[in-house]
């Protein structure tokens, strides 16, 4: 889960930052920035006059700034985890591993209950016997996480991911 919290601290860099600079363009926008006079200048002299001859630029600035918080809104989604089917079940997390504690190197195993049934989710390295771990899961290890989590009957959709 470490890598969680690294993303939601740097998410919340990013938003306080975005943030406070919106807060200060909107302040200075509707002139009610504490002591500052409104006819105060932000820019240079010579870049507001750039800016007010030809103003594309701060409308592709906008766009950029309006894609970088789309870009960051899923971020934060997907970290929080929405968008993912069901809810995650350790037990049935914990009796995959069991069933497959003879292969080396899995990562990102879980178990999620969703409403029309099953996802198992498994990583494995590109050196284990894929053939194996997929026989090994058909056979038994399967029917042994329905049984435990539901019932037998529960439509089950496994996902398996070689690293290399």
């Amino acid at each position: 889960m470490r890598q969680y919290a690294g993303n939601r601290a740097g998410l919340a860099i990013v938003g306080a930052t975005l943030l406070g600079a919106g807060g200060y363009a909107w302040l200075r926008g509707h002139d009610r920035f504490f002591d500052l006079p409104p006819t105060a200048k932000v820019l240079p002299g010579p870049a507001h006059r750039a800016l007010a001859q030809d103003p594309w630029p701060l409308w592709f600035l906008a766009l950029g700034l309006l894609l970088l918080a789309l870009v960051a809104l899923r971020w934060l989604l997907v970290g929080l985890g929405w968008g993912r089917r069901g809810t995650h079940n350790g037990t049935g997390t914990a009796m995959l591993f069991v069933g497959l504690k003879g292969v080396d190197g899995l990562s990102r195993t879980g178990v999620r209950v969703a409403e029309d049934g099953l996802r198992i989710g498994l990583t494995c390295p590109a050196a284990a016997d894929v053939g194996a771990v997929v026989s090994k899961l058909d056979q038994d290890i399967v029917g042994r996480v329905r049984r435990e989590v539901r019932d037998d009957e529960t439509p089950t959709v496994v996902r398996l991911h070689v690293r290399r």
